[in-house]
């Protein structure tokens, strides 16, 4: 018990020490891992990016109900700069097209509300790509990942390998997002939606 009670307090002090250098700028991680991703090969290739105010902006936008619009982001940013390393496609253009995918300053809920007549899924692909082009100059992959991440939702094929990579990564971060953070609170909702 007490091996148990001194792991116990040891996790809680590295949470402790976690959230610290969070609040001072000095770690950073994503959603189902809490690896600092400030001293990994990644960062190196976003870090000019995660300066950008309209890429810091994100973060004040509540995104898949439990997370900010940024960490959704840098999430889809990780992971598909990871997948794309690991299948050996382009993770540098992967990591950075992550990141802005989703780079627009709406509020989705009030999108929905105002009864658009383009829906959300198919409209925000296409404002995050003109906001990432004022941004900086993409290439053509970055550009496809983008304006193609709602793969099935937007109609043209996806031109690049990399392309169906954040499709099914964007999906899988909306996931995790969604369950990770409360698991007791996703098994409610699987419960009304089985018994309804």
């Amino acid at each position: 018990r007490s091996i148990r009670k001194g792991l116990i307090t040891l996790t809680k002090a590295r949470k402790a020490e976690i959230e610290r250098l969070t609040k001072e700028g000095r770690w950073m991680h994503v959603t189902g891992s809490r690896k600092n991703i400030m001293q990994t090969d990644y960062y190196t290739i976003v870090s000019d990016l995660l300066q950008k105010e309209e890429v810091v902006a994100l973060g004040e936008f509540r995104h898949h109900i439990m997370t900010t619009r940024l960490q959704h982001c840098l999430n889809v940013s990780y992971y598909n700069y990871k997948l794309c390393h690991l299948l050996h496609l382009d993770a540098e253009s992967a990591a950075r097209a992550g990141l802005l995918h989703d780079l627009y300053h709406y509020d989705t809920a009030k999108y929905h509300k105002e009864k658009h007549p383009v829906k959300h899924s198919a409209h925000h692909p296409v404002t995050a790509l003109e906001n990432a082009g004022q941004l900086l100059e993409l290439n053509d992959k970055e550009r496809d990942m983008i304006v193609n991440h709602m793969f099935p939702v937007t109609h043209a094929l996806p031109k690049y390998a990399e392309t169906y990579v954040i499709t099914l990564v964007d999906k899988y971060c909306a996931v995790i997002e969604f369950v990770l953070p409360q698991p007791s609170r996703f098994c409610r909702w699987v419960k009304r939606k089985i018994h309804a």
